[in-house]
């Protein structure tokens, strides 16, 4: 008996030593996928606000925490395609679509090692799914189209499981939407294949899968609105919808000159045009300074910006004057620069009269590496159909 009473007092004992640690244990284990999660959402934010170093920071602490969480590797690769598709210099392009490659490498096996442990892991899919994106990104730029439709497929069936086994993680709408609604907009025979291997394409769908992303997205959220803006702005040709969110972009990430951009661009097609001179001033003023992020790498986009708003003023000898500088610039960086560059000047040609120059700018419009995109689509159309401008400012 008394060896018994010994015992419960030696149990209880270690109990109230054990249980502050077990408690402990707990709350940690509680609090690392917080913590990660907060790196994460910091590195998408620093990211987005191009501090590369900061970004890059984030998420590699998140992957310490964690080294077996595909989520930390799959927004590393999309990072650093981000980065890649921002660089001015032709080796830290390289440089990161390499340290790219590696992550989503990184990010399906873990991905594919959890799904082997549970086969209902809806977070494991999204990561595949986001990491397996950033591949097609490359494979387009490079028009790889043979590849582009097969990890497409791919990407396509890791999201349908996402969605179907982790229905709350709203992210997984920006990958949908952003596939529904560019799959509609590709070239006939290319969105037929692509409707067999993949799925339809869809805008009105797509739309509503990038508001919902937009809404209640929680890593993607910001990516969701930013896609959004061009599509609003470039392919619906809606741009007083897409007005208030790139302002507030511009307002929440000021180091990114994507959205100074963009609103400049909104503020022309509205015809508010004093508001978007002022816009190009300001960015001019950063180039000029040089001071990072700006670069004179930026020049050939300003001057396709001005192009824009003095063309949307009618006043079409002083817009090709700048579309043609624009030109000039031949690297990588300033590809789809080059795109709306010659579809600009395609539609000049077409309001002239001169279709034969008008079909030549859409043409090379089409051959520019790296050019996919709006633009393109555009000049697909004026060679089927030349531009007729709304009534309105008349030809200078």
């Amino acid at each position: 008996m008394k060896n018994r009473a010994t015992f419960i007092f030696l149990f209880f004992f270690f109990i109230s030593f054990l249980a502050p640690a077990i408690s402990s244990g707990a709350e940690a284990a509680q609090r690392q996928p917080n913590q990660i999660h907060s790196l994460l959402r910091q590195g998408v934010e620093k990211a987005f606000n191009l501090e590369k170093q900061a970004a890059n920071a984030c998420m590699q602490k998140a992957v310490e925490l964690d080294p077996e969480n595909p989520t930390s590797y799959a927004l590393l690769a999309m990072t650093h395609m981000f980065f890649s598709e921002l660089s001015f210099d032709t080796g830290e392009r390289e440089q990161y679509q390499a340290s790219m490659l590696r992550y989503v490498s990184e990010a399906s096996a873990r991905g594919d090692k959890r799904i082997k442990m549970n086969p209902q892991d809806g977070q494991a899919y999204f990561a595949i799914a986001l990491a397996k994106i950033t591949r097609v990104l490359l494979a387009i730029r490079q028009k790889d189209y043979l590849n582009v439709a097969l990890e497409t497929s791919n990407v396509w069936t890791y999201l349908e499981k996402a969605n179907q086994y982790d229905p709350k993680n709203y992210d997984v709408y920006f990958l949908m939407g952003v596939i529904h609604y560019h799959i509609d907009h590709l070239p006939i025979l290319t969105r037929c294949f692509s409707a067999l291997l993949i799925t339809p394409g869809d805008s009105q769908k797509g739309l509503q899968e990038l508001e919902l992303a937009a809404k209640k997205g929680d890593l993607l959220k910001e990516l969701a609105q930013a896609e959004l803006i061009a599509a609003y702005l470039n392919f619906e040709k809606q741009p007083a919808r897409s007005l208030p969110t790139a302002r507030r972009l511009k307002n929440q990430f000021p180091r990114n000159y994507n959205f100074l951009f963009a609103l400049a661009n909104n503020l022309a097609e509205m015809h508010r045009f004093q508001e978007a001179f002022a816009m190009a001033r300001e960015i001019a003023q950063s180039i000029r300074s040089g001071k990072p992020p700006f670069s004179p790498r930026l020049q050939p986009r300003h001057d396709q910006l001005m192009g824009r708003i003095l063309f949307n003023q009618g006043k079409y000898d002083e817009a090709a004057r700048y579309l043609e500088r624009a030109l000039k610039d031949n690297t990588p960086y300033n590809a789809r620069v080059r795109t709306w560059a010659y579809v600009r000047l395609g539609m000049i040609h077409d309001i002239r009269k001169e279709r034969g120059q008008a079909e030549e700018c859409y043409l090379k419009a089409l051959e520019v590496t790296g050019g996919e995109g709006a633009a393109q689509v555009e000049a697909r159309f004026y060679l089927k159909t030349p531009y007729s401008p709304p009534p309105g400012p008349g030809v200078s």
